[in-house]
């Protein structure tokens, strides 16, 4: 604890004794704000928010727990151990000793974050949880160049790049891709993995413009912490599926900058090198030598797999992993994209469709050095451009655009190709991410693929304009405010139609299980005499807005001020979403008209 005078018989207690300002903090810790910004970042410590600001609203406070914990680590020491280097570093350039600057050089204190890892995630499930702003953060900085004023090496974004490969080999590899979508930021993917779904934000393949209002040294420290935490993740993950890590790249597509496809060769022979030695395992020692399997010959298998192999590419898809029991959702993926191939032209976002063809099953090659198979190929299917015109056009295949992929990965299904052909506005690319029943508001497009979906899978859905709620109780509809009054009429009118169809249809049915000869005056007499029965049964309709009003007057009546605001503050929600629903339908009127 910090030692502070107190006068005999005073004790502080609560908030006083709870928490510090930044400043006594920093105080405290003996360090500069910049190095205690950073240790704060590295360790996971943040600001609290005290019921009472002893200090004042205008201060930053810390749980003193929180600072005693970094206190007492031993990264403190490194940091002072740094700062005391770098000082002497330079005193001996300021003193021109070439002597001492040399050796000075050659003793730099270095750190590792892996005992940070180990200490923040103890269990794997907890470092899955944390991942999406990890991937988002090196996705990010695999993208930017690199600045020397910014203190952004080359080295950094190299290993940013590897690591995001690393991590999108392992998804495709593993089928676990369930959602995509493009916006102006960029690419959102949405991946399931062990049970919990990662959703990370990948820029656009654009020049990247550096904006000068960022602290692009606290963006540095989180990325130094992503990177440990992300190797650490693709060392548990690669070995889960019985793959050597880090892997093991061909240095001719590390120099045409094809790393993916590099990971999906390597990813492809270790798979066949692990299943020979499994099926030639024979007890003993000797043997178990010979089944090590080596970083080398790792290497000189993997040369053994020809550039133009297509199979090269996608065999992570027909050699998933045996072993383990694969979900519904992971079957589904696997075969989307089954028996086709995929050609991408110059202008698509071809890392981008890469990653997501192969996660759904999918053969894919592109127009440069070391594709795995040209575009004169014939057994190409779909070829993915996004210009209006061709220089030569292939009848064998269809030409559509890049949204086309998205638009089947996100509905499951194989849409059809017409609405996507080059040269025409393709259909609105709706997200996943938003569900259309909880907004109110389901787009044409969502529509139509709901019917395809169902017309794949052989599933009979109502007929446009009568929904489930039309079957239930219109009064209750009305009182819970799914509905209102116009709505709750004209649904009580339905249901009594589809009543007197219903005992006009069993009355038909038991005529003619009977034998009887009926004519249509019969027929009509029936309906006549159904309509005033049902007519009959039927209750009177009370006035439903008017026990809408009642119900909600008595309930306001017996809450207490603090729910009834908070009542209001949901009706008001209410209100501000259904002006949403329609603002956008008036727009659809007005384009329609």
């Amino acid at each position: 604890m910090p030692k502070h005078y107190r006068p005999p018989g005073k004790k502080k207690e609560g908030n006083v004794a709870k928490y510090v300002t930044r400043s006594q903090a920093v105080k405290l810790l003996q360090v500069n704000l910049s190095t205690f910004r950073r240790l704060c970042i590295l360790k996971g410590v943040f600001p609290r928010e005290p019921k009472k600001k002893v200090k004042g609203n205008h201060h930053t406070y810390y749980h003193l727990k929180d600072i005693m914990f970094v206190k007492h680590d031993p990264l403190l020491e490194k940091f002072r151990e740094m700062r005391t280097y770098d000082k002497k570093l330079k005193k001996a350039v300021a003193k021109k000793n070439k002597d001492l600057y040399e050796r000075l050089r050659t003793r730099k204190p270095t750190y590792t974050l892996d005992r940070l890892i180990l200490e923040r995630y103890p269990k794997f499930v907890d470092a899955l949880r944390d991942l999406d702003d990890c991937l988002s953060m090196v996705h990010l900085f695999a993208a930017l160049p690199a600045l020397e004023r910014e203190n952004i090496e080359v080295k950094r974004i190299h290993n940013c790049r590897k690591l995001s490969h690393e991590w999108q080999a392992y998804i495709a590899r593993t089928h676990k891709l369930r959602k995509v979508f493009i916006s102006v930021k960029g690419i959102y993917y949405q991946a399931e993995v062990e049970g919990q779904k990662i959703t990370w934000l990948t820029p656009h393949a654009l020049q990247q413009v550096l904006p000068d209002d960022v602290d692009y040294n606290v963006m540095l420290t989180f990325l130094e912490f992503y990177e440990t935490l992300l190797a650490f993740v693709n060392f548990k993950l690669y070995h889960s599926i019985s793959v050597k890590y880090p892997p093991i790249l061909d240095p001719q597509l590390e120099a045409l900058a094809e790393e993916l496809y590099a990971l999906s060769r390597y990813l492809d022979a270790n798979t066949r090198s692990s299943r020979a030695s499994g099926s030639n395992q024979v007890e003993g020692p000797e043997n178990e030598k010979q089944h090590d399997e080596s970083d080398l010959r790792l290497a000189q298998l993997q040369h053994q797999l020809p550039h133009n192999e297509p199979g090269a590419l996608m065999h992570l898809v027909e050699d998933a992993a045996g072993e383990e029991e694969e979900d519904e959702d992971t079957k589904e993926c696997k075969n989307l994209f089954k028996d086709m191939k995929f050609f991408l032209g110059r202008e698509v976002p071809r890392e981008s469709l890469l990653f997501v063809i192969p996660a759904f099953g999918g053969i894919v090659s592109w127009e440069r050095d070391g594709a795995p198979f040209r575009e004169a190929d014939q057994s190409i299917t779909h070829q993915i451009v996004d210009r209006p015109t061709q220089g030569h056009i292939f009848l064998s295949r269809e030409y559509v655009q890049p949204q086309w992929i998205y638009d089947c990965v996100n509905a499951r299904i194989i849409l059809p190709t017409e609405g996507y052909l080059v040269g025409r506005v393709p259909p609105p690319h709706l997200s996943p991410f938003v569900d259309n029943e909880a907004e109110g508001y389901v787009p044409d497009y969502a529509e139509t693929i709901k019917r395809l979906q169902a017309a794949a899978s052989n599933e009979v859905l109502p007929m446009p304009g009568t929904v489930k709620e039309d079957l239930e109780d219109p009064q209750r509809l009305l009182v819970e405010g799914i509905i209102d009054r116009a709505e709750a009429n004209e649904a009580a009118e339905k249901k009594r139609k589809m009543a007197t169809l219903e005992k006009q249809y069993h009355d038909e049915l038991k005529l003619e299980l009977e034998g009887a000869q009926y004519t249509s005056s019969m027929i009509n007499q029936k309906i006549d005499s159904n309509a005033a029965s049902v007519e009959a049964s039927e209750e009177p309709v009370p006035d439903l807005q008017q026990i809408a009003d009642d119900t909600a007057n008595m309930s306001k009546i017996v809450m207490s001020r603090k729910k009834r605001r908070l009542l209001e503050a949901m009706e008001i929600g209410k209100k501000r979403k259904q002006a949403n629903v329609d603002l956008l339908k008036e727009r659809k009127k007005k384009n329609e008209a």
